[in-house]
């Protein structure tokens, strides 16, 4: 009989070693090295190997294949992040960070389908049955016909899946798949073996019954989601929940998505009996903004097929130290440095010797280049002493020569900006800056400004005292 090898994986970062140290090549995490017994397999020769069994083909058009019906669970934002809802079969996978809101959004979520009809099971691995009843009960969710159970063990909960009530279950919520074991396997739970093989047996499952299951991971605290990352290439989605405690904003991104668009978003709020969504952003993240303070800049992003209005604010103060300060929140530090780099040598805006201060208001993340242009709008604005109009935004990418180069979807953003009742763009120059989808908002007195180069910006704004009014068709005089 073959004997079982022995392997050391990193319950941080999932990472092999061949012996046992105490601390992680690969993460330097310390003390998180454990050993696991890996069954080696009975060799067999060539005349006893077993002959595999005969699979059919299917063609690729096949119009008698089946169209799944999504599950919507009614809560707008989690069922756009999903692309439509939850597919039957499919397999979630949702992180974030502890307190952010995981379980709550979930039980919303799955009490809303049970209430429409659908057959909801709920795998609590964390929490007791009498403790998920009393998080219902704050959030007044106590009639949803939604089945509890606590339990670790998946072939338990597997078998009760399979023999339970008339109606087959169709959507199931592990939570949390580290607290899950499978009882042939010499190893603790959480560690990547029980995780991985966990996930793999609970997803063969689900596709097989044609039950959706979604997945809570914990994550390290670098924000990745602990266990192997086999285990974000098992699942169909994996969703990151997004947000500072501190803000009562939170954002549930997805970065996997195979029946839908990926990096859409969905926005929420924390209130005192739950999260509520959020159906209008942008003007959420603009209601606080000051007027005619210096350093503030409104940004047209696109997050996945969703624009959003978002204010950049910078502060740029004299700095005593040898190395100045660059502190940004919500944004790349790397690219703050590569525009401050650019408009230090293209257009001679002393920056070197100052702290600069980079925030994206809200609590949220961007990351497209689309900001370089209204990060460079508010150092300059915070530099000079000069308010940018109310009634602008600005995207566009900038280049390491000082050009300013076109980006995605500016009809979307355009109309965006138009709708919520902004008057001016300052844009990537292009032969057609815009399609045919946003002529009617520059129909209606939109002004657009296209750049060439991020000189252009300082020429425009800060070499003139710019009035923040709009006179007639919305033009900017100058005083």
């Amino acid at each position: 009989m073959a004997k079982a090898k022995k392997s050391y994986h990193c319950n941080a970062c999932g990472a092999v070693s061949p012996r046992w140290s105490g601390q992680c090549d690969s993460c330097h995490e310390w003390n998180c090295i454990t050993e696991e017994v890996i069954e080696a397999a009975v060799p067999k020769g060539m005349n006893g190997t077993k002959k595999g069994r005969k699979l059919s083909f299917a063609a690729l058009g096949d119009k008698s294949q089946t169209e799944y019906k999504r599950y919507k669970s009614g809560i707008e934002e989690f069922d756009r992040v999903l692309g439509g809802g939850l597919v039957p079969g499919s397999a979630t996978l949702i992180g974030g960070d502890p307190g952010i809101g995981k379980s709550t959004i979930l039980l919303q979520s799955v009490c809303a389908l049970a209430q429409s009809g659908v057959r909801c099971l709920y795998v609590s691995g964390e929490e007791a049955v009498d403790q998920v009843r009393m998080r219902a009960r704050r959030l007044e969710l106590l009639d949803a016909p939604l089945e509890l159970v606590s339990a670790t063990n998946v072939r338990d909960i597997l078998s009760s899946v399979e023999g339970g009530g008339e109606k087959p279950v169709e959507v199931m919520v592990i939570d949390s798949i580290q607290t899950m074991f499978i009882d042939n396997i010499d190893s603790a739970p959480g560690t990547v073996t029980q995780v991985r093989t966990c996930a793999q047996e609970i997803t063969r499952h689900a596709k097989a019954r044609n039950m959706a299951v979604i997945f809570v991971g914990h994550v390290t605290k670098d924000g990745q989601i602990a266990g192997p990352r086999v285990l974000e290439h098992l699942v169909d989605s994996v969703l990151h929940f997004e947000g500072d405690r501190s803000h009562h904003f939170r954002i549930l991104r997805g970065v996997k998505n195979r029946f839908g668009p990926t990096d859409e978003i969905g926005v929420f709020e924390m209130a005192g009996h739950g999260l509520v969504q959020v159906e209008n952003p942008s003007a959420l993240f603009l209601s606080q903004r000051a007027e005619n303070v210096a350093g503030s800049a409104v940004l047209a992003a696109l997050e996945g097929t969703r624009p959003m209005l978002v204010e950049v604010q910078a502060l740029v103060a004299p700095s005593a130290m040898a190395s100045p300060r660059r502190s940004v929140i919500g944004w790349d530090p790397n690219r703050l440095a590569m525009i401050v780099a650019v408009l230090e040598t293209r257009c001679g805006v002393q920056l070197s010797g100052c702290d600069i201060f980079l925030n994206i208001a809200g609590g949220i993340k961007i990351n497209e280049p689309a900001a370089d242009l209204a990060v460079a709008a508010a150092l300059m604005s915070a530099l000079s002493g000069t308010p940018l109009p109310m009634e602008s935004i600005f995207f566009g990418e900038i280049g390491l020569s000082g050009e300013i180069r076109q980006v995605a979807q500016a009809d979307l953003r355009i109309k965006e900006a138009s709708k919520l009742g902004f008057k001016e763009a300052v844009i990537p120059k292009a032969k057609k800056p815009i399609g045919r989808a946003a002529e009617k908002s520059v129909a209606k007195g939109f002004v657009l400004h296209p750049l060439e180069h991020v000189q252009n910006l300082s020429d425009l704004y800060m070499t003139k005292q710019v009035n923040s009014s709009y006179h007639d068709a919305g033009q900017v005089r100058a005083v």
